[in-house]
């Protein structure tokens, strides 16, 4: 086996099970006593909004592409495969900017990247070596990204559906459903798919060996 760094990435929809996903799966590998594995969010890597009012936050499309600062991301991404320790920003849902603080995160063997918008940009796609796509039903995310918001994120039910209703679902199909394409796998249910969560732990553990 090769000493190369592995960077596996998640995509799917907002609340499709994508995190849940990947917590499962690492702590599945790390039951086996190797902990050589981490996992780093898209959305730490939202653009910093310092800039911009309250007002003009709230009006950004959170599910577009430009939302992100994918080219930090990818520069993380290439430091850490090369061995190096790369401070990754902190995303504040509730002020919609970033945290002053940000985390480190060192090198390991095997990375997860999870997030929505991961496999729209080509940079990003090269350096995944295995792309999982989680493909729930839109009411099952709906349904979690209420609860999820809500109770997380301090906002309004009114605000979630307002949110949802004007870009959420309309960015899905023209940003996240057209990626899927680029899935080297499909997962239906996320971290509930209990086979999927036994393939991929066994393909990672393998990887570890």
């Amino acid at each position: 086996m090769t000493n190369k760094t592995i960077i596996i990435g998640i995509a799917g929809a907002s609340a499709s099970g994508k995190t849940l996903l990947a917590k499962t799966l690492i702590e599945r590998v790390s039951a086996n006593g190797n902990d050589d594995i981490g996992l780093i969010c898209e959305d730490s890597y939202y653009h910093s909004q310092d800039h911009l009012s309250m007002e003009e936050r709230v009006q950004v499309n959170y599910d577009s592409p430009k939302s992100k600062e994918f080219d930090l991301l990818c520069d993380h991404i290439e430091a850490l495969i090369g061995g190096e320790t790369v401070a990754i920003p902190q995303y504040d849902f509730v002020n919609h900017t970033r945290f002053i603080d940000k985390t480190e995160q060192a090198p390991k063997k095997v990375i997860i990247i999870e997030g929505i918008l991961l496999f729209t940009h080509r940079r990003l796609r090269k350096l995944f070596d295995a792309k999982i796509y989680v493909d729930t039903a839109l009411d099952f995310c709906f349904i979690r990204r209420l609860k999820r918001d809500v109770g997380e994120r301090g906002r309004t039910m009114d605000s979630v559906i307002n949110q949802y209703e004007d870009t959420v679902r309309p960015s899905f199909y023209k940003f996240i459903e057209p990626s899927k394409k680029h899935a080297d796998v499909i997962i239906p249910g996320g971290g509930e798919n209990q086979v999927a969560i036994d393939v991929l732990s066994t393909y990672v553990n393998k990887l570890l060996e």
